[in-house]
């Protein structure tokens, strides 16, 4: 039994899928911008994910929802009820990062500033890639997940534009990479599992 579950008193069996007990954990895109990588990275992420059968993984595309800089004047936030909605439901995340800058997107950081309680008590994971894997930009976030009380747990897969992607932008992971997401959820659904009792 891992220190883990020693620690959270949890046992080695798998909720049933598609059951009322199942962990939903929602699969982060964290760019819109015009020819961004992340739905190739999400998409394997959660083929990985889905092989486990210890969670209900989902895509969640912040393009997909009317998120305007917050607070600008005339904006349509037609989008924040369902964007709410949706992270309310998730009992943990997996953020998919790129980075820009040195830090994170501000589609990202725009979107996790619209909302507070909904991320409140919850674990996540980040997987990141950049010149350097995205290495300053998961930096960044761990920070402002911390702010919002968002567990985020050590284990980061950090893909490299040189070496896990074709001329910068076909995602052809090397196969070490796929240890690391595993071990990454790994330390996510035990932790999911232990901060979904904190709240009601």
């Amino acid at each position: 039994m891992s220190l883990l579950k020693k620690v959270f008193g949890l046992d080695n069996k798998t909720p049933e899928k598609g059951g009322n007990n199942m962990l939903k954990i929602g699969i982060v895109l964290g760019s819109t911008r015009e020819g961004r990588v992340s739905p190739q990275v999400g998409a394997w992420v959660k083929e990985l994910a889905d092989k486990r059968g210890d969670a209900d993984y989902q895509i969640i595309d912040i393009a997909d929802f009317k998120l305007p800089l917050l607070g600008e004047a005339g904006g349509d936030a037609s989008g924040a009820a369902d964007w709410s909605a949706q992270i309310n439901g998730c009992d943990g995340f997996v953020f998919i990062v790129q980075e820009y800058n040195h830090s994170i997107t501000g589609a990202l950081k725009n979107a996790l500033d619209y909302l507070r309680v909904e991320w409140n008590n919850k674990a996540a994971g980040i997987v990141s890639y950049g010149s350097v894997g995205g290495a300053r930009a998961t930096e960044h976030l761990r920070g402002i997940l911390s702010e919002l009380s968002v567990a985020h747990v050590r284990v980061h897969p950090a893909l490299s534009l040189f070496t896990d992607f074709e001329n910068g932008s076909v995602f052809k992971p090397a196969d070490v990479q796929k240890d690391s997401v595993n071990q990454m959820l790994d330390q996510v659904i035990p932790w999911t599992t232990a901060l979904k009792t904190l709240r009601p």
